[in-house]
């Protein structure tokens, strides 16, 4: 199982649904910064948001573990990426899921 680096590719901010449905003051994510680089694998990333992660562990997991190309080939065109974005609709984080070389800490070698 390889490690995926995970990087905050962009930072966004609805405001019109923020102005509709949002706290006051409120604007773009305050938890992550664009260039923010994360390396995780079967585990959520010390500092990386919990919602984040919930919205991307899937494709950390597949990539980590081999998986390619999402879908049918017409999402990604690019093998070992995956582009995904947290689960908040007014400030959503954009982020860049990429699996490396790096071989990951965790031992699944087989109890007998």
């Amino acid at each position: 199982m390889k490690k995926c680096k995970i990087e905050v590719l962009k930072t966004t901010f609805h405001e019109d649904l923020a102005k509709e449905y949002g706290c006051k003051n409120l604007g773009k994510c305050p938890m992550h910064k664009v260039g923010d680089v994360f390396y995780g694998d079967y585990a959520k990333p010390d500092g990386l948001c919990d919602e984040a992660w919930k919205a991307m562990y899937q494709y950390v997991f597949a990539l980590s573990h081999g998986c390619d190309i999402f879908y049918y080939k017409d999402w990604i065109d690019k093998e070992g990426v995956a582009i995904c974005s947290c689960n908040d609709g007014i400030r959503p984080v954009i982020f860049k899921i990429e699996r490396t070389d790096e071989e990951s800490e965790l031992d699944y070698t087989p109890v007998k």
